[in-house]
C-alpha cells in the first residue's frame, strides 16, 4: 500500500510536536518536508535525524512556505497538514483552498491524535492571541497554586530557535540556564519570570520527553501556552485569556477559538484601559460559543521605575515583538506608560533602524512608531541595540516582559515598565482555583 505523502506547514513549534507524537515512527505516512514562516531563519535547517527517529535517517529538510506549491508538486504530496497559531480563519481558509488548488488534502490535527496525557494533574494557560496577557496570568496562577503548597513546574510552548538536537529538553531552574542554553530575546522573556519567582520551567522540542521530566519535580503541570497555540497535554483545567482591544478577534482567529471553546476559566484582560463597548462585545462572545465557562475580569495595571524620566521628554517606546508583529496589537506596555506619565512625544524608530530590523518593519509596516523587542538571533539582538543606538530621543521605555537592559546595551536614559494580573470581582482565580485544584488532584 503507498505511503501517504505529507508536508507540515509551521513555525517551529506545534509542527515538530505534530510530527513527534503521530508521524514520527508511522509507517503510514512520510513526511517529506516542513515549511516554515512567521519566525525568522528557521527555513534552510532540517530537523535532525536524531529527532525525527529511524524512519529518518537523513532528517527533513525546513523550506520557506512561499515553496508551497512546488514541493507539494515535486514530492506528489497528499496531505498538507497546517501547524501553526495566530492566524486570521479567512487567511487559514486562504491557505486551505492553495493546497487544495495543488490536488491535496489541508488537515487541521486534533487534541485527540496530539495531546499528551500526564501522570500528574495539568493546568493549562492559553489566550486568543499573542498579546493577550498570559505571561502575567500564568504568574498569577504560579503564586497561587505555590500558596497552596504545591509544587508547581510549567512547561512552556515551543521557541526552538537553535540546534534543535541540542534543545530537544531543556530545563530552566536558575538565570544561568539562560545563558547555558542559549536563549534569545524571545525565550528570555518567557522563562525568566519563572526563575524569578523561584519556579522550574521546561522547554524544547519533544514534549513527550519533556513532560516526563517535568512529572519527576511537580506535583501539577502548569502548561504555559505561547502564540494562542492549543495545549500540547491533556489538561485538567484550560483557562483561556482574551483581550477587548481587539474585540472579536476571540471568534477569529485559528486556534485562538478553539482555546476559547475549550475553556473552563476565560479571563477578560486589560479591563481598566479597553472601551465599555469592546468589553461588552468579548463577553457576548465568550457566552455565545462557551456559555459554561466561568468569566473573570481583570486588569493588568502597569508600575515604573522612575516616572521622571518619562515626563515631557521625547521617548522611544519598545515593546515586546510577537505582539506587535504577528499578533497585530497597535501599542502594548510601554506605550501605555508613556501617555500616563506624560511623555512630550513618542519617537518614531523607522529612520533609524538597520539590518534584520528594518526588514522587520519592511514585513510587517502597520507596527507604526514602536519598536518591536526583536531578539530571535545574536545578529537581530546587534541591530536591536544599534537601531536603539541610532535613534534620536531623550529617554527608553521598555515594554517587554524582561529588562532589556540586562542583555543589550541602551546608551539612552531609560526605564522599564511591569504589569501584573489583578482580577476584578468575585468569583476570582484564588477562589475558582481553590476550588477546582482538590478535585482534580484525587
Amino acid at each position: 500500500m503507498k505511503q501517504t505523502n505529507v508536508i507540515i506547514m509551521g513555525a517551529a513549534g506545534r509542527d515538530f510536536h505534530n510530527f513527534n507524537t503521530f508521524f514520527r515512527g508511522n509507517r503510514d505516512f512520510r513526511v517529506v518536508a516542513f515549511t516554515a514562516t512567521q519566525i525568522p531563519d528557521i527555513d534552510g535547517r532540517k530537523y535532525p535525524a536524531v529527532l525525527a527517529g529511524d524512519l529518518y535517517p537523513e532528517g527533513i529538510m525546513i523550506y520557506d512556505e512561499s515553496q508551497l506549491p512546488e514541493l507539494i508538486k515535486e514530492h506528489d504530496v497528499d496531505q498538507v497538514v497546517f501547524s501553526y497559531s495566530d492566524v486570521p480563519h479567512e487567511v487559514v481558509m486562504h491557505k486551505a483552498a492553495l493546497v487544495n488548488a495543488c490536488g491535496a488534502d489541508f488537515i487541521m490535527m486534533g487534541g485527540k491524535r496530539t495531546m499528551l496525557a500526564s501522570t500528574k494533574p495539568v493546568i493549562a494557560i492559553n489566550a486568543v492571541r499573542t498579546g493577550c496577557g498570559k505571561s502575567q496570568t500564568t504568574r498569577r496562577v504560579v503564586g497561587i497554586l505555590k500558596g497552596m503548597g504545591l509544587k508547581v513546574v510549567s512547561v512552556r510552548h515551543p521557541m526552538p530557535y537553535g540546534n534543535l538536537a541540542e534543545q530537544a529538553v531543556q530545563r530552566f531552574g536558575c538565570i544561568d540556564d539562560l545563558k547555558k542554553h542559549h536563549c534569545t530575546i524571545e525565550e528570555m522573556e518567557e522563562y525568566e519570570p519563572h526563575i524569578a519567582m523561584g519556579s522550574v520551567i521546561y522547554a524544547g522540542v519533544d514534549y513527550e520527553a519533556i513532560l516526563r521530566e517535568a512529572e519527576k519535580e511537580a506535583d501539577v503541570i502548569l502548561w504555559d501556552g505561547g502564540n494562542n497555540d492549543t495545549s500540547f497535554y491533556d489538561a485538567d483545567i484550560i483557562i483561556t485569556v482574551t483581550d477587548p482591544h481587539r474585540p472579536g478577534h476571540e471568534i477569529g482567529y485559528y486556534p485562538g477559538e478553539t482555546n476559547l471553546r475549550m475553556a473552563d476559566i476565560v479571563i477578560i484582560n486589560k479591563i481598566e484601559t479597553a472601551d465599555h463597548e469592546d468589553i461588552q462585545i468579548v463577553r457576548e462572545n465568550i457566552q455565545d460559543v462557551n456559555p459554561k465557562a466561568v468569566i473573570v475580569d481583570a486588569a493588568s495595571p502597569i508600575s515604573i521605575e522612575d516616572p521622571s524620566i518619562i515626563r515631557g521628554k521625547k521617548v522611544l517606546v519598545i515593546e515586546d515583538g510577537p505582539t506587535l508583529t504577528h499578533g497585530e496589537m497597535e501599542y502594548g506596555a510601554g506605550t501605555v506608560a508613556a501617555v500616563k506619565y506624560g511623555a512630550a512625544d513618542i519617537v518614531d524608530p523607522r529612520p533609524f533602524t538597520v539590518g534584520t530590523i528594518t526588514k522587520t518593519f519592511e514585513k510587517y509596516p502597520d507596527i507604526g512608531i514602536l519598536l518591536p523587542a526583536m531578539g530571535y538571533g545574536e545578529r537581530q539582538m546587534k541591530d536591536l541595540e544599534k537601531t536603539i543606538e541610532n535613534t534620536e530621543c531623550d529617554a527608553v521605555v521598555i515594554g517587554t516582559p524582561i529588562d532589556l537592559r540586562r542583555v543589550i546595551r541602551i546608551k539612552q536614559p531609560s526605564v522599564r515598565v511591569t504589569y501584573d494580573l489583578q482580577e476584578i470581582g468575585k468569583p476570582d482565580l484564588q477562589d475558582i482555583l481553590s476550588d477546582l485544584v482538590p478535585k482534580i488532584k484525587k
